[in-house]
């Protein structure tokens, strides 16, 4: 269990600091992987010919993976270089259709232009052991017939590889392997810190926009929050409705203190595109936020939609200290409990709000406001 933690937080804080790299990286590994099964189809095939039909056919292995890793290295860093740009760039506001579409056809123009290149070269000087002839297997017309074969084994490779993309966006960087390998299939505790985010004045900006118009809105004001999310080690935990809730683990949340900076940064990111709010919806973002830490426990649920669920006394409380925001006019609530044990109440404006009976809850709990230094 602590390798799959290290795993994961060593591929998160990776991704974190070098997206580009990490990217590029996945893509790398993809294709190199893709690559070498089908070197390995077309060695264990050309075998089969040969004793089958008793043709002098040689073919060695081992060249055959190197071939086959060096096209996938270099098909995968071309790719996934230009598949980053274009989803920073371009693809952010397409649908999944045609962002897949696109990328099908980048992808086969990409390895239309790499098959051209190394068809110029004579292979034999490359790795001769993997061919029984010079010249035999790369005349014009056998090129033609393995060109086919490799378009449209990279076609379906393509998109399976979009769709593990797309599920490691879902679940996070790091999470996928564990997953697959059932880590959260039994509860396991984990101790994290939780922080609800809730758009202030909801009901009047839904009434004056309307709900098509309120839906582009949330939508824009949550992708300006992913946006932040890098930089302050934060995991999105879901949406619900015009509410986010963003986890971290407990060192990571803490770390410079990120898991309180963050909200922070999110209003700054707001305020940057102040223009581009008031342009087009006439409304300003503004969130309030509940944050608390304590233990949970992380478990694989359902079946025809499965996810990863955290449940415990934590989340209940934290969307409890979100909820009296309003109550005392605040846009920033924390537990005492938080504070106490991380001594971040020495680095920000604090004030206590004093012991709280908070809706459902039979005890009270202490909570305090943070507002910015200066």
């Amino acid at each position: 269990m602590l390798a799959d933690f290290d795993y994961t937080r060593r591929v998160r804080r990776f991704a974190i600091k070098f997206p580009a790299w990490s990217y590029v990286g996945t893509q790398i590994s993809f294709w190199a992987i893709a690559n070498i099964l089908m070197g390995l189809i077309i060695h264990f095939h050309s075998m089969f010919v040969a004793e089958a039909f008793d043709i002098p056919i040689q073919s060695n292995l081992k060249p055959v993976i190197v071939l086959s890793a060096f096209m996938g290295i270099l098909y995968g860093a071309v790719l996934g270089t230009a598949d980053y740009y274009l989803d920073r760039h371009y693809f952010r506001k397409m649908t999944l259709g045609k962002i897949i579409c696109y990328k099908a056809a980048i992808s086969l123009s990409m390895s239309l232009v790499i098959f051209a290149l190394l068809s110029t070269v004579d292979i034999t000087l490359i790795i001769p052991s993997m061919i029984p002839s010079e010249g035999v297997l790369f005349n014009q017309k056998p090129w033609r017939y393995l060109i086919y074969l490799f378009m449209v084994f990279y076609f379906l490779m393509t998109l399976l590889i979009s769709f593990i993309n797309q599920v490691n966006k879902k679940y996070g960087p790091g999470v996928l392997i564990p997953l697959v390998l059932g880590k959260y299939r039994n509860p396991i505790e984990e101790e994290r810190i939780f922080m609800f985010m809730d758009l202030k004045s909801s009901t009047s900006i839904a009434e004056t926009l309307g709900h098509l118009k309120y839906s582009a809105f949330i939508r824009d004001s949550f992708w300006d929050i992913n946006q932040v999310l890098a930089p302050y080690n934060a995991e999105v935990y879901q949406y619900v409705g015009d509410e986010i809730v963003v986890s971290w683990r407990v060192d990571d949340g803490l770390q410079e203190d990120c898991c309180i900076l963050f909200f922070f940064a999110c209003e700054n990111q707001f305020l940057n595109r102040i223009d581009y709010y008031q342009n087009n919806y006439g409304f300003f973002p503004e969130f309030k936020a509940g944050i608390h830490m304590g233990k949970v426990t992380a478990v694989e649920i359902g079946d025809i939609k499965r996810d990863i669920a955290y449940h415990g006394d934590t989340i209940n409380t934290t969307a409890r200290i979100q909820s009296v925001c309003n109550t005392y006019n605040k846009n920033f609530l924390a537990s005492e409990y938080m504070l106490d044990n991380t001594g971040l109440k020495s680095h920000f404006k604090t004030e206590s709000l004093g012991m709280i009976k908070l809706k459902g809850k039979m005890a009270e709990i202490g909570i305090a406001s943070i507002e910015r230094v200066g």
